[in-house]
């Protein structure tokens, strides 16, 4: 039987625990859209995020005996503080399951609330398995983030106020998807009482469930999920959600961590609030779309859906920032070794403001200069590169490299001539307590690393560069490109099948960078 959402959102219990939050006009980032953007801002809920109003209402409704026994659930956190205000609220013991990536800041919210919190694998779909094993074992209701109609339709309730609280014809609303659940509650209500209005969810490029599921006409199981916006990274969505996504939402796209970071500066600037990275995903979704459509003139709305940020990760956040507004330009340029060639560099460089400048004196005819320069946007990067190569510099745009911006930043000082055969890879490390330790335990004895490269950025996985000095014909082939980690080492000949099997026993996603040019202009 096909369920009646309206019905559900108008009758759904949320504001017991919930309030009805604003819906604010974003004035410098509206002004920059050349649309009015509109922020709903559920990042002002009692636990910085839209969770608690499906939570509730899923058990609020539930038999006094399943509360009696209890509730668990597993969530990154947002559902999780949902679940235990709402069990605070009606009086009942609850049992969070939480990834042991989860930020701090939701571990300690949640148990401040009373609630059990169990630390359980590295991603939700672990911590998921888990709570369903304790809520079998236990007899206790697992109150499901997503693939819930009462959890939808409390998610729904948004929507309910979106329309209520704006009298202008709004174009598009955009919705941040984890497993589903709040675009599903937006998109069935908004969908029966004005059809007209466009219904775009948005995901990070490395946690796209929903988007490939659309894709393919079924629902796709993620091998792997970035984890910096933790509260969206799920493996696979819901049953229910993917069914009314494929009936209702107009469109999917997709946002790098450059453009989620930037968003976060942009709602910032705009109300002094700071959002987590899934939080923020709505507004990068909004800026993708008014770009690759050049709309102008039009009234779209973006769920700020969640707050729950790390503090340590706002270093990581200010650094993409200003790469993912194109505000930043990384750039290579070799001078020549002579008496005014620094100078007529700096002159070229005009009146803009340095955000970086590494030189390390390296032979008597050329020096290689890594410099970091602000600029408005990434069709001034491109005329500052034809300028200093019209002025006989040769100049090479690192903007979008990687491991240039990640790691070859932070090293520039010299090459080593000593490092023969010397091969480089970065890999994701977990960042948790004991990931450098197995990635030393795993390596064969006698090979030698050349280089390496860690720095915290406050992010979900550790970014390493680690260079290896590896014998003519015993290097491994690698596909993956997921690396923060950048190594060098040095391993004997006859060893490549070892090699390969110690990256295959490792388990991290790695890459080879050792054709990279950042690499081999200053550090080969």
């Amino acid at each position: 039987m096909k369920i009646d959402y309206l019905e559900r959102i108008l009758t759904a219990r949320v504001y017991d625990v919930a309030i009805e939050t604003p819906l604010e006009r974003a004035p410098n980032l509206s002004a920059r859209l050349n649309n009015t953007l509109l922020l709903k801002r559920e990042d002002m809920q009692p636990v910085f995020s839209f969770k608690l109003r499906g939570a509730y209402n899923k058990m609020s409704r539930l038999p006094a005996a399943a509360l009696a026994r209890g509730v668990i659930a597993a969530s990154a956190g947002n559902h999780a503080q949902g679940v235990a205000l709402a069990a605070q609220k009606l009086k009942c013991n609850a049992t969070i399951v939480m990834p042991v990536t989860t930020p701090q800041i939701k571990v300690t919210a949640v148990a401040g609330r009373g609630a059990k919190v169990v630390l359980h694998g590295d991603t939700y779909d672990e911590a998921y398995a888990h709570s369903v094993k304790l809520a079998r074992s236990q007899r206790l209701t697992f109150v499901h983030p997503y693939d819930d109609p009462d959890v939808i339709a409390g998610q729904g309730t948004i929507a309910m106020e979106i329309l209520r609280q704006t009298r202008r014809d709004i174009d598009a609303i955009f919705v941040a998807i984890g497993g589903g659940g709040l675009i599903s509650g937006i998109a069935s209500y908004v969908k029966r009482l004005r059809p007209n209005i466009k219904i775009i969810g948005v995901e990070p490029f490395d946690a796209d469930a929903m988007y490939r599921s659309l894709k393919a006409g079924r629902r796709v199981k993620l091998d792997h999920v970035g984890l910096f916006a933790d509260g969206v990274a799920v493996r696979q969505v819901g049953v229910e959600p993917f069914r009314i996504c494929r009936e209702l939402v107009d469109e999917v796209i997709r946002v790098d961590t450059a453009a989620i970071c930037a968003a976060i500066k942009d709602v910032f600037e705009d109300t002094r609030a700071v959002l987590e990275p899934a939080g923020a995903l709505a507004i990068a979704g909004a800026k993708a779309w008014v770009e690759r459509k050049g709309v102008r003139g039009k009234t779209l709305v973006a769920v700020a859906c969640g707050a729950n940020m790390n503090f340590d990760r706002l270093r990581f956040v200010a650094e993409e920032a200003e790469l993912g507004e194109k505000r930043e330009a990384v750039l290579a340029v070799t001078i020549p070794e002579t008496p005014g060639s620094f100078r007529k560099f700096c002159t070229l460089l005009g009146p803009r403001s340095v955000t970086e400048f590494n030189y390390r004196y390296g032979d008597a005819r050329k020096a290689h200069v890594f410099v970091g320069v602000q600029v408005h946007n990434s069709a001034e990067t491109a005329r500052l590169v034809r300028a200093l190569k019209r002025n006989g510099l040769q100049t090479l745009d690192f903007s979008d490299n990687e491991v240039a911006k990640s790691h070859v930043r932070h090293m520039v000082g010299g090459h080593a001539p000593g490092a023969r055969h010397e091969i480089l890879y970065r890999f994701e490390f977990p960042e948790r307590p004991g990931a450098l330790m197995k990635f030393l335990n795993s390596m064969r004895h006698g090979w030698n690393i050349s280089l390496f490269h860690y720095r915290n950025h406050g992010a979900d996985y550790g970014r390493v560069l680690v260079g290896m000095q590896v014998p003519p014909g015993d290097k491994a082939a690698f596909s993956a490109d997921y690396g923060r980690v950048l190594v060098g080492m040095q391993v004997p000949p006859g060893d490549k099948a070892a090699f390969k099997a110690f990256l295959a026993k490792l388990g991290y996603p790695y890459s080879d960078e050792t054709r990279n040019p950042a690499y081999r202009l200053f550090l080969a």
